[in-house]
């Protein structure tokens, strides 16, 4: 069985629960051989980032076609990509790389508040990645500033959607976290038609890093040959019980539990 694999160009976070750290744990624990090559250096904890330190435009590009010359890939997770300069570049990579199944999990903010994006490169996220985007997983804040408009309601996300689509993204993900209520829901659209990936709320405070974790799976899950459909659902029951399953770590937002998918499915076979 040939193994499959999954590329994340993203920063790293010190404190191992979101950004590359994140994407790799949710690899290996979807069975998926995961690569990665960083675009910034964080120092970063449960109480929030300390630094942000980004690496060079050329040293990006090395690591991608350290990648794409080799190894390759059987899809590509964006996260944390700081610049526009560096946007671009990554965006020249994939297409030299031909890679179609990329996922942009599009990073501005991190849990604690601090910019992970700089105000220019969210104009060139919208012209040069999410038009090469198979998925994009915004959260509510993210889909404001991509979409250009406030989300309040169920039919704001639906519009902010179909306008994440018309920016080229074949499927565009709105997740529900920032919402009020009892119950989250993730809406995708394809273009076509809605689907609604319901989830009950978990009260804590650890989520740090959910984002990326969820973007990872449906990464991962992409790389395996499910649909973008399938993908989502999967990642949706990764990512509740990894919030479910509290690690309980740190003083501020504390990770969440990247083995507890694996676990739950392990008890359910037992």
């Amino acid at each position: 069985m040939a193994i499959k694999k999954a590329l994340t160009i993203a920063g790293s976070d010190s404190g191992g629960g979101a950004g590359i750290q994140a994407d790799l744990k949710t690899f290996q624990e979807l069975n998926v051989f995961g690569m990665s090559a960083i675009t910034a250096v964080t120092a970063q904890n449960t109480l929030g980032v300390h630094g942000v330190y980004p690496l060079s435009v050329e040293a990006v590009v090395n690591q991608i076609e350290a990648i794409g010359n080799d190894l390759g890939t059987n899809a590509v997770k964006t996260g944390m990509l700081f610049s526009s300069e560096i946007i671009q570049s990554v965006a020249e990579a994939v297409k030299k790389f031909q890679w179609e199944h990329v996922v942009v999990d599009p990073v501005m903010i991190a849990k604690g508040g601090a910019s992970l994006l700089q105000n220019e490169a969210v104009a060139a996220l919208k012209q040069y990645l999410i038009p090469l985007a198979m998925v994009i997983t915004p959260n509510i804040p993210e889909a404001e500033v991509l979409a250009d408009m406030s989300i309040r309601t169920m039919e704001d996300r639906l519009e902010a959607a179909k306008r994440l689509y018309r920016l080229g993204a074949k499927y565009v993900v709105i997740k529900g976290g920032h919402d009020d209520g009892e119950e989250l829901v993730d809406v995708l659209y394809n273009g076509k038609e809605f689907t609604y990936y319901k989830g009950l709320r978990i009260a804590t405070k650890n989520t740090h890093g959910t984002g990326c974790t969820f973007a990872a799976a449906v990464t991962a899950e992409i790389a395996k040959g499910n649909t973008v459909e399938q993908a989502v659902q999967t990642a949706k029951s990764f990512i509740q019980a990894a919030i479910e399953a509290d690690l309980e770590i740190g003083n501020g937002h504390g990770p969440t539990n990247h083995w507890a998918y694996q676990q739950q499915h392990a008890k359910i076979r037992q």
